[in-house]
């Protein structure tokens, strides 16, 4: 009878323990992120280029630097951080330089040596109790992506290296990596060998790290022709199985803009109904999407406030009927008059980050929100408008205007929305 009990409760302790999941890591539980048995609400940032600081050679530009924001980050409040995984090629793509250095050299050719930085912020990020959402590929050119696998494998002709395509052109493109079979298997590849990577600085294993919180399959993967639905689908379906089989400790999810995106309701909620993907993510973009016209953002801005509004409330209600939960993972919003200049003011960005800010937590299904983007200490180069190769990294990739939708860390009033909306969420 003794030993039963003692069998009774050993099994409550680990079903508890089971249920709540391990200590430090990021779990669901219905509509609501878990974390060591409380709810986990967040406002963060978009780093992408953090986990690229560790690799430079002067230390001031990187992993002091890196030291630097993150303490920055921290003090006002901003615990998560969407990160870069790995970059895939070198050189122009679309006319564009890239990011780097690349995880992927070329086709199924890997450095891991790059992965250093990633360790490099994984482990400073941990001595600070933040969380980092992982974006294993890109739909777009700044870091490589979709498209540098279709021209690996002659998909593409190499003349999009550094020819600009069309709007139409492009999703003519991309859309075609959904039905590429070397393609996506160079992407699992890439996948794989950041899930089964062990950080060279902490000795600790990805999979067992809970400074990560989720793995994201790509930064905005869009079908973009109606024609790749299916195929889209299925690699959502299949690359989000691929990782829960290999890591059973962290969350998966898309990486995903919402409606916008998919150009379907039905599409961006039947790919997050999956049980693969633990949680909903949606973009906002009104300068980008038309929402407001380019050069008149005064103009614009209350039309821009009044679709932002409507389209996160559109996706909460995709997020209740799944009941699972939702991050604005990405918003931006230019300077004032939509200078560069990091000395200009912020008056209506300051405004639109404290209304979106505002749904986390007071929104239960609202878990989080990531703005786009913080770019630290950097600068833009004076006279110059876009980014080149051995220019310090800003938010802004290199196919925009480099303090286009910067957060420096002198911008104090953007500050005091995001620092006040971080305390509420910590509540």
């Amino acid at each position: 009878m003794v030993r039963t009990l003692i069998n009774l409760i050993l099994f409550a302790f680990v079903f508890s323990a089971f249920a709540v999941g391990q200590p430090g890591f990021v779990t669901v539980n219905d509509h609501q992120f878990m974390l060591n048995g409380k709810p986990y609400y967040f406002v963060g940032a978009n780093y992408w280029y953090g986990s690229l600081l560790g690799l430079e050679k002067d230390k001031n530009r990187g992993i002091e630097r890196l030291r630097k924001e993150l303490d920055f980050l921290k003090k006002n409040g901003v615990t998560n951080l969407r990160l870069l995984g790995g970059a895939e090629g070198s050189g122009f793509l679309n006319g564009v330089e890239r990011v780097g250095p690349p995880l992927q050299t070329s086709l199924r050719e890997f450095d891991e040596s790059s992965l250093n930085g990633l360790d490099a912020v994984l482990a400073e990020m941990a001595k600070r109790q933040m969380k980092a959402v992982i974006f294993l590929s890109n739909n777009w050119e700044w870091s490589g992506g979709f498209q540098q696998y279709l021209i690996w494998t002659k998909v593409l002709p190499d003349k999009w290296l550094t020819a600009k395509p069309s709007w139409d052109e492009l999703r003519d493109n991309v859309a075609k990596f959904y039905s590429c079979r070397p393609c996506i298997d160079a992407y699992e590849r890439q996948v794989m060998l950041v899930l089964r990577r062990t950080n060279m600085i902490t000795g600790r294993p990805y999979i067992d790290d809970p400074t990560i919180m989720a793995w994201e399959l790509a930064n905005e993967p869009r079908p973009m022709r109606p024609a790749a639905n299916q195929d889209y689908s299925a690699w959502i379906a299949d690359s989000a199985k691929m990782i829960k089989r290999a890591d059973r400790n962290h969350l998966v999810t898309t990486g995903h803009e919402g409606r916008i995106g998919t150009e379907s309701l039905k599409l961006f909620e039947d790919v997050h109904a999956m049980p693969g993907i633990d949680y909903l993510t949606i973009h906002i973009w009104p300068r980008n999407w038309g929402w407001m016209e380019r050069g008149k953002m005064a103009e614009g801005f209350s039309n821009a406030m009044g679709r932002t509004t409507d389209y996160i409330e559109e996706h909460i209600a995709t997020a209740k009927r799944l009941k699972k939960p939702l991050v604005i993972e990405e918003f931006g919003m230019t300077r004032d008059r939509e200078s560069f200049d990091p000395a200009s003011p912020a008056t209506m960005r300051d405004l639109y980050y404290t209304k979106v800010l505002s749904y986390v937590r007071s929104n239960p299904y609202v878990a989080g929100a990531n703005f786009w983007a913080f770019a630290g200490t950097a600068r833009p180069v004076k006279d110059q408008v876009f980014w080149k190769k051995g220019d310090q990294y800003t938010g802004d990739p290199p196919m925009e205007e480099q303090g286009l939708y910067s957060v420096f860390d002198t911008d104090r009033s953007t500050w005091r929305s995001i620092s006040s909306a971080a305390r509420r969420a910590a509540k």
